[in-house]
């Protein structure tokens, strides 16, 4: 029956499974038999080791068995697979590149953070906090407009003080008029214009033209008297002559007398009209002591605000031989430096002389006035002979120029009179 079958295990699995089947079935029919023969009572020598053979056949089937158990467990091949799937199986890379983006995606993705959980106490109801708006930004936005609005009337009000004053006018008529002042003349503008831009002040503005004879000081002092007097008024601009006003020591209390209520009356005036008024004093050198202390009170007035808005201008020849003698000794230097270091390096010698004479001084900003050379002189003629009808002819001028006395610095000649001498000689023509 089944002893024809050979023992030697297959590597095929659907071969094992017959074969033990038809083992077992062997086996079970032997087993049948010897129970019928042991029941009759009787077993025989070749039933007997039928009996043995298919023990031992058994056993050989089960060590092969779990012989290949073994050797498919190391390979890592289930033993109990499927042997009906016929169709293959194909290897793709689609769900490690989908593994691969995802957790790429994981990892690049940024974690989101958690919000803060509000607490609320228990017996209390449970109402989100509400953000109170301060109040303090409503103030600084209503600050930052009020400074704005300030800053920009500020701005048109200091536009409009320096269109009333005409000061671009005055500085055209001054640098026309004036020949080799041309430092005195900026900073004397440059006093104004800082001056003038604004109405209220802590200060009245004191400037001092110093300079010796013939250089120009009483032509600008008529020449801002002029201009002034367009565009302010007659009333508020006082053109002052010590040896006219107050020609003699006799009168010197009632000069000092009609000083003060004159310029008391025109800074009342200017103070109702809202203008600056300007106080020229010529011949400052003649003017007596009394009344150089008159002047300093006025300036230093501070019961009224109306004696801070006002302008003094002092013209006289203090200190003349210091301004010569510092010219020519600096004619070289000056000349190479177009004289930017003029009043920088003669005010101080020229305050300590001048505090001397009076302590009015000490509150003045002071402008020197400097030698006038030869071709400032030409100059002076042409203009001279031009208002006179005369024609300017370049040698007739050249011819009159020498006429006149000068310093002799290297090449360089200084007048010794200015353009003082000047009308005196077109007069003669």
């Amino acid at each position: 029956m089944g002893h024809s079958r050979s023992s030697k295990p297959s590597s095929d699995q659907p071969g094992l499974e017959m074969e033990d089947q038809s083992e077992t079935q062997s086996e079970t029919q032997s087993e049948g038999e010897m129970e019928k023969r042991n029941e009759n009572g009787t077993l025989t020598l070749s039933q007997f080791s039928s009996t043995v053979r298919a023990v031992v056949r058994i056993r050989q089937k089960y060590q092969a068995m779990k012989k290949r158990r073994m050797e498919m467990a190391a390979a890592g091949t289930p033993f109990f697979s499927s042997s009906r799937s016929t169709s293959p199986k194909i290897f793709t890379f689609d769900g490690i590149v989908a593994d691969n983006i995802r957790e790429e995606r994981n990892r690049t993705k940024p974690k989101k953070k958690k919000k803060g959980r509000i607490l609320f106490p228990n017996n209390s109801r449970r109402v989100p906090p509400t953000v109170e708006r301060s109040r303090a930004k409503n103030c600084l936005v209503l600050l930052c407009v009020i400074v704005f609005l300030q800053v920009y009337n500020a701005i048109e009000n200091l536009d409009d003080h320096v269109l009333k004053y005409d000061l671009e006018g005055l500085e055209k008529t001054l640098k026309r008029e004036v020949f080799g002042q041309q430092e005195a003349v900026e900073g004397l503008l440059a006093h104004f214009k800082e001056y003038l831009s604004t109405y209220v002040h802590s200060k009245p503005l004191v400037v001092s033209l110093l300079g010796p004879t013939g250089v120009g000081k009483s032509h600008v002092g008529r020449m801002l008297a002029q201009h002034f007097r367009s565009v302010v008024g007659e009333q508020l601009v006082m053109q002052y002559f010590v040896l006219h006003h107050c020609p003699s020591e006799e009168d010197l209390p009632i000069c000092t007398q009609n000083l003060m209520s004159h310029v008391s009356e025109m800074v009342t005036q200017a103070e109702e009209e809202e203008k600056i008024p300007i106080f020229i004093f010529d011949e400052m050198e003649h003017m007596p002591t009394e009344l150089l202390d008159t002047v300093l009170t006025l300036i230093l007035t501070r019961d009224s605000n109306e004696y801070l808005n006002a302008i003094y201008v002092l013209i006289s020849n203090l200190e003349q031989e210091e301004i010569t003698k510092f010219v020519l000794q600096n004619s070289s230097s000056l000349a190479v430096s177009g004289r930017p270091r003029l009043s920088k390096e003669l005010n101080p010698l020229l305050h300590s002389g001048l505090k001397k004479h009076h302590s009015l001084w000490r509150e003045a900003e002071l402008m020197p006035l400097t030698l006038l050379e030869k071709s400032h002189v030409m100059e002076c003629f042409m203009d001279e002979m031009s208002r006179e009808g005369f024609y300017p002819d370049r040698s007739h001028v050249e011819r009159l120029a020498d006429e006149l006395p000068y310093y002799s610095v290297g090449e360089r000649e200084f007048s010794r009179t200015g353009c003082k001498q000047v009308v005196a000689k077109v007069n003669l023509l």
